[in-house]
C-alpha cells in the first residue's frame, strides 16, 4: 500500500516526471496487453484519456478493455494497444446510420458519435484508416478543426457521395462510387461524428433502406452488396492514434534544455522523445538498439538492449561474419581470413584476404606469377599447428599427401591439405591451383580459404566436406547409401559446377582429372569439385575406358550399373545417362556436348522422371525444342533448392 501511495504522488506532482505503472497494476484485460501509460482504473494509469476500464461481456463472461472515457451507452473496446514501434489503439468504433421509409422520411439517425476523446489524447490515423459511405443517393463528410476565420466553422470537410440507379448497380468488391464509395480522411480528426445528405430516397429502401457511414481499417473492409442492408448495431476497426498532449507537453523539450517539463513521458533510461506527426504533443520511443517500454523506468520494463547476435533477429540484424552484441548496437566484423567488401559484413558476404606482405613473401618463394593471388588468407606454422590440433586427424592420404581436419577460430571445420613437394618442376602446378581456387566462387566447387608457406611443404587449407570423397562412397568403405535420385542430383549440381568453369569466369578454366575421387561431399551431400593443379601431377585415371569398352559390346551400360540402382524402375534413365556419358567421352573434342547442355539433359531426366514419363528420350533435338518449366535454359534456376547435393553417374561428364 506504501509503494501505492508514493506511486501516486508521484502522478499528482507537477513538478516530476512520471516513473512508470505503480505496483500491483494489472498488465492485461482479456487477451489484450495493457501497456503503461495505458492502466486499468484510474490509478494505474498516467491520467484519465489512458484509463481502461476492464468489464465482462454481457452474458459470456469473457474480460473486454473499453476506452473508460468513451460514453456508457456506446463503449467503444479495445483489441490492441502499442506504445513501440509507433503509439497505435486500435479500436471498434460504431457505424453512423440514417434510415429512411419509402415516403423519404427518417425512421431512425445516428452520426457516430461515441465521446472517445474527451481529454484529447486521440486522433484518427489519416495513414490506416479511411472514411467510406454506403447507400444510394447519399453524400456524407465528415468535418475537423473549429475554426474562427473564414465563412466555415471548420478546417476540413471530407467526404463522398454514394449513387444507385436500380437494386443490381452495385457490385461486390466494388467501391468507386456506385453503391458505396471510399476517400481518404485528413490528419488531426478527433473524432466518429459524421453529417448525412440525401436526396430522392423513397423508391430505393427495398434494397437500400439506409445510409451508412465510417471508419475503418484500410485493410479490413471489401464491399459487399448485402452491406447495403447491414444491422445498425455494426461496428468496425478503426486505428488511433494517441499521444502526450496534458498540461503544457506541447512539444518535445528542445535539445539544449537542461530541465525537463512538469510530468514529462519519457522517463526510461535510453528513450527519446518525438514531435506528434497527428496532432499536437509527442511521444516517447526507445532509443536506437533498444527496445521496451519508454514510459516506465523500471530496468525490466523500460527500454532494454537489444541482443542483435541471438538467433532471433539474425534476419531482422543480419552480420555476415562473427557477431559482437554492444550496448544499443552490434559489431560484424569478417572472420579470420576474410576482409570487408562493399558495404561491409552487415549487408554483404565478406571477400577473401590476402595481406600484401604475405603476397610479397610468397612471390619470392614461388615466382612473381604468384602475385596474381590476392583473395586468400596467409595462415602461419603456428597458425595451423592450432587449427589442426597438431595433425592429430587425418582425413584421408593419397598420392597428393595428408588432409587434416582442422577447426578455425569461430568453430568453421577445414580440411588442410599437405601437397606434395613443391619443386621447381611442379611450382607452376602448385601456383596454377591456387590462383584458380581463389577465383572460383560457386556453391559446387571447394572454396580454397588460404594456405601456409613457412613449412617445407606447402600447406592448403580449404573448406570442410563432411561426407569424403564421392569414391570412397561408391567403391569404398564409407557405407553411405546412395539412393538413385540423390545420385542424379549429384550428377546436375557437379555439371552445374563445370559449367560455371567453363563459361561463368573471366576466362575458361578445365579441370583436366574429373573423376569421384576429385568431387566431395558436404553433411548435406552437396558435391563440391576439388583439386585444381596439383591434381595433374598424379596419373590420369583411366578406368572410363572399361565404361567405354562395355558399352560398345552390348551396346548399353548395363553391365557396369551399380547393383544398388540397377532395378527396373532406374533402367531408362541410366540408359540415358549412359548414352550422355558415351557423347562426352567422344575422341573428338568438338562432338561432345559443352556442359550447359549436359546439366540441363540431366535436369530434364530428373524433371521426366518426377513426373513419371518413363519414356521419354532426351535426346539432342529434344533438348534443343524443349524448355525447363519456371527457367530459362542453362540457368540452372530450374534446380530444386531443396535439393540436397550433386552426384556421379556411370561415367563422369566430360571436361
Amino acid at each position: 500500500m506504501c509503494r501505492l501511495l508514493v506511486g501516486l504522488l508521484l502522478l499528482a506532482s507537477a513538478g516530476d516526471s512520471v516513473t512508470g505503472r505503480p505496483a500491483g497494476c494489472p498488465g492485461r484485460c482479456g487477451d489484450v496487453d495493457i501497456p503503461y501509460p495505458f492502466g486499468i482504473g484510474p490509478k494505474c494509469s498516467r491520467g484519465e484519456g489512458f484509463e481502461i476500464a476492464c468489464d465482462t461481456r454481457n452474458g459470456s463472461g469473457d474480460l473486454v478493455p473499453t476506452l473508460a472515457a468513451a460514453s456508457k451507452n456506446k463503449p467503444v473496446s479495445v483489441t490492441s494497444l502499442s506504445v513501440e514501434p509507433l503509439p497505435t489503439a486500435k479500436v471498434m468504433l460504431p457505424v453512423a446510420y440514417t434510415c429512411y421509409k419509402s415516403d423519404n422520411n427518417i425512421t431512425g439517425s445516428f452520426d457516430g458519435s461515441v465521446d472517445l476523446n474527451k481529454t484529447g489524447i486521440y486522433r484518427i490515423s489519416d495513414k490506416l484508416n479511411m472514411l467510406v459511405v454506403l447507400g444510394c443517393n447519399t453524400m456524407v463528410y465528415t468535418r475537423n478543426g473549429h475554426s474562427n476565420a473564414g465563412p466555415y466553422g471548420y478546417l476540413y470537410y471530407t467526404g463522398c457521395i454514394a449513387f444507385c440507379n436500380d437494386s443490381l448497380s452495385a457490385q461486390d468488391n466494388k467501391c468507386a462510387g456506385v453503391g458505396c464509395c471510399h476517400v481518404d480522411i485528413p490528419g488531426g480528426l478527433t473524432d466518429n461524428v459524421v453529417t448525412f445528405g440525401s436526396w430522392k430516397r423513397g423508391y430505393q429502401v427495398d434494397f437500400s433502406p439506409c445510409d451508412y457511414s465510417f471508419l475503418v481499417d484500410k485493410h479490413e473492409y471489401e464491399f459487399r452488396t448485402t452491406d447495403l442492408r447491414m444491422e445498425q448495431n455494426r461496428t468496425m476497426p478503426v486505428w488511433l492514434d494517441w499521444a502526450i498532449r496534458d498540461g503544457n507537453a506541447s512539444s518535445c523539450p528542445t535539445p539544449d534544455s537542461h530541465k525537463k517539463p512538469p510530468g514529462y513521458a519519457c522517463v526510461s533510461a535510453n528513450s527519446q522523445c518525438v514531435n506528434s506527426t497527428n496532432g499536437p504533443g509527442y511521444y516517447c520511443k526507445c532509443s536506437s538498439g533498444y527496445e521496451g517500454n519508454p514510459y516506465d523506468d523500471d530496468p525490466e520494463k523500460g527500454c532494454k538492449d537489444i541482443n542483435e547476435c541471438s538467433p532471433s533477429n539474425k534476419d531482422k540484424y543480419p552480420c555476415y561474419g562473427i557477431c559482437n552484441n554492444i550496448p544499443g548496437d552490434y559489431e560484424c566484423k569478417c572472420r579470420s581470413g576474410y576482409q570487408r567488401s562493399g558495404e561491409g559484413p552487415k549487408k554483404q558476404e565478406c571477400s577473401p584476404k590476402f595481406p600484401i606482405a604475405a603476397r610479397i613473401a610468397l612471390g619470392i618463394t614461388l615466382g612473381f606469377s604468384f602475385l596474381k593471388v590476392g583473395t586468400i588468407k596467409i595462415f602461419s606454422k603456428d597458425d595451423l599447428k592450432k587449427i589442426t590440433k597438431n595433425n592429430s586427424e587425418v582425413l584421408g592420404q593419397g598420392g597428393f599427401g595428408k588432409v587434416y581436419k582442422g577447426t578455425l577460430e569461430d568453430n568453421t571445420f577445414v580440411a588442410v591439405k599437405t601437397s606434395i613437394e613443391v619443386n621447381e618442376a611442379r611450382k607452376d602446378d602448385f601456383t596454377n591451383e591456387v590462383i584458380i581456387q581463389s577465383q572460383m566462387m560457386h556453391n559446387n566447387i571447394i572454396k580454397l580459404l588460404g594456405c601456409c608457406l613457412e613449412v617445407d611443404v606447402p600447406m592448403l587449407v580449404y573448406e570442410f566436406a563432411a561426407k569424403g570423397n564421392l569414391q570412397d562412397i561408391l567403391h569404398g568403405d564409407a557405407n553411405i547409401p546412395l539412393p538413385v535420385d540423390l545420385r542424379l542430383d549429384i550428377a546436375i549440381e557437379s555439371a552445374e559446377g563445370l559449367r560455371y568453369m567453363h563459361s561463368s569466369t573471366d576466362r575458361a578454366i578445365r579441370h583436366g582429372d574429373v573423376k569421384p575421387a576429385n568431387i566431395l561431399l558436404t553433411d548435406k551431400f552437396i558435391p563440391k569439385i576439388s583439386d585444381f593443379g596439383t591434381s595433374k601431377l598424379l596419373t590420369v585415371d583411366k578406368d572410363f575406358t572399361m565404361f567405354v569398352k562395355a558399352y560398345d559390346q552390348e551396346n548399353s551400360g548395363r553391365a557396369m550399373f551399380d547393383k544398388l540402382i540397377a532395378i527396373e524402375e532406374n533402367f531408362f534413365m541410366l540408359e540415358e545417362i549412359g548414352k550422355l556419358a558415351m557423347e562426352c567421352l567422344k575422341e573428338k573434342v568438338e562432338e561432345r556436348p559443352d556442359m550447359k547442355e549436359v546439366a540441363e539433359r540431366l535436369v530434364m531426366l530428373r524433371r521426366s522422371r518426377k513426373h513419371g514419363q518413363g519414356n521419354y528420350i532426351v535426346s539432342a533435338q529434344h533438348f534443343e525444342e524443349i524448355s525447363i518449366e519456371g527457367a530459362p535454359k542453362g540457368s540452372g534456376a530450374e534446380i530444386s533448392a531443396s535439393s540436397s547435393a550433386t552426384v556421379s553417374a556411370p561415367a563422369t561428364p566430360a571436361n
